[in-house]
């Protein structure tokens, strides 16, 4: 079974915008190209699936706060 990767949103944007800038600066070797392209739209996914969840648990908390209130 292949073992999760944990996942920290802020590493993953680090991540993204190293990648980047090695595709601007031309540093990456077309051999590796593909595969940080992938890895690219692998760390976007994970990023946008904690936002909406992170989004829904926000969401949550603010009804939570507004049913109290009433």
């Amino acid at each position: 079974m292949a073992k999760k990767e944990k996942f920290s949103y802020q590493n993953a944007i680090t991540e993204i915008e190293s990648i980047l800038e090695k595709m601007e600066n031309e540093e990456l070797d077309v051999d590796v190209l593909s595969f940080q392209v992938k890895r690219v739209s692998h760390l976007i996914k994970l990023c946008r699936e904690k936002l909406q969840k992170t989004e829904q648990e926000v969401e949550k908390i603010l009804d939570e706060m507004d049913k109290e209130e009433e």
